[in-house]
């Protein structure tokens, strides 16, 4: 066993897993208090390295591509502040991370594990029932349905509808997108039959984020709930699309054609350009 005791985390590696528990400072992130303990199967690790620096080192463990819900999740884009999978090494441990570092690479070579990708996630994401406020309104999941209710803060456009439910079927996938300079972050679920490409402060299924202190936990509800939609690695190429999405785009393509024939008929198009509007449709089809 090799064990590491930092402000940030203690970080306990055993036979086949590895422990990681927040510290108590108060200056860990927020995120990283909200996971707890993590326990991270051998088999999920695609490998580990540790920097030293002059003020301080850095443990980072690396994940296999597919094995945790919440890089999916977030796409990237969370900070180092609240990553569970880096650990700030003080000086006068840097020999201890040093020792814990090739306890897990040895450990790595005598199982034999792969560094290729996963094709079911090897860590559960957040316990439910989950809800967070943050930004524009509450996000609450208990593992079936999504409930996102607003507050003061939301657009009128948007609170008018009150409250949404959505049901975890209807839902096509997720994003946990944090603020940057001015530009607002949210937490957004992509639902069947839904409009897209709206801006999230009135998108009925969007929280818009303005970067707060509790914008990260809505990467919680994020990483929750893509652990109950189906796995990256069953997706196909480009954007997944359901048979009623396609039969809605080929009804509104006919309904197209019918116009531009109505339109020659009426005078407004010429024939080479009834003739070219149908040809884009067509291809469209």
């Amino acid at each position: 066993m090799a064990e590491i005791i930092q402000r940030d985390a203690t970080w306990v590696f055993g036979t086949d897993a590895l422990r990681l528990t927040p510290g108590r400072d108060r200056n860990v992130s927020v995120l990283r208090r909200a996971l707890g303990e993590l326990a991270v199967p051998l088999l999920a690790l695609a490998g580990v390295s540790f920097e030293r620096g002059r003020r301080s080192g850095r443990l980072r463990l690396r994940l296999r591509d597919g094995a945790d819900p919440l890089p999916h999740a977030t796409g990237g884009r969370l900070a180092e502040a609240h990553d569970p999978f880096l650990l700030t090494v003080e000086p006068d441990r840097f020999g201890v991370a040093e020792y814990f570092t090739d306890e897990v690479r040895d450990a790595l070579l005598l199982a034999r594990v792969p560094g290729t990708a996963v094709t079911g996630y090897l860590l559960p994401g957040p316990s439910l029932p989950l809800s967070v406020s943050a930004g524009d309104g509450t996000a609450s999941f208990d593992g079936e349905r999504v409930r996102l209710e607003w507050n003061w803060k939301t657009e009128d456009v948007k609170a008018a509808a009150g409250p949404r439910t959505l049901a975890l079927a209807d839902i096509l996938g997720v994003e946990w997108q944090p603020s940057a300079g001015l530009e607002n972050g949210h937490l957004r679920f992509r639902v069947r039959g839904a409009a897209t490409g709206m801006r999230a402060k009135y998108d009925p299924n969007a929280v818009e984020l303005w970067g707060f202190g509790r914008d990260p936990l809505m990467a919680l509800v994020a990483t929750a709930v893509q652990a109950r939609l189906p796995h990256p690695s069953t997706a196909l190429p480009g954007p997944a699309r359901t048979d009623g999405e396609a039969g809605a785009d080929h009804d509104a393509l006919l309904r197209r054609l019918r116009e531009l024939g109505e339109l020659r008929r009426e005078g407004v198009l010429t024939e080479e350009e009834f003739a070219s509007a149908k040809q884009a449709v067509l291809k469209r089809m």
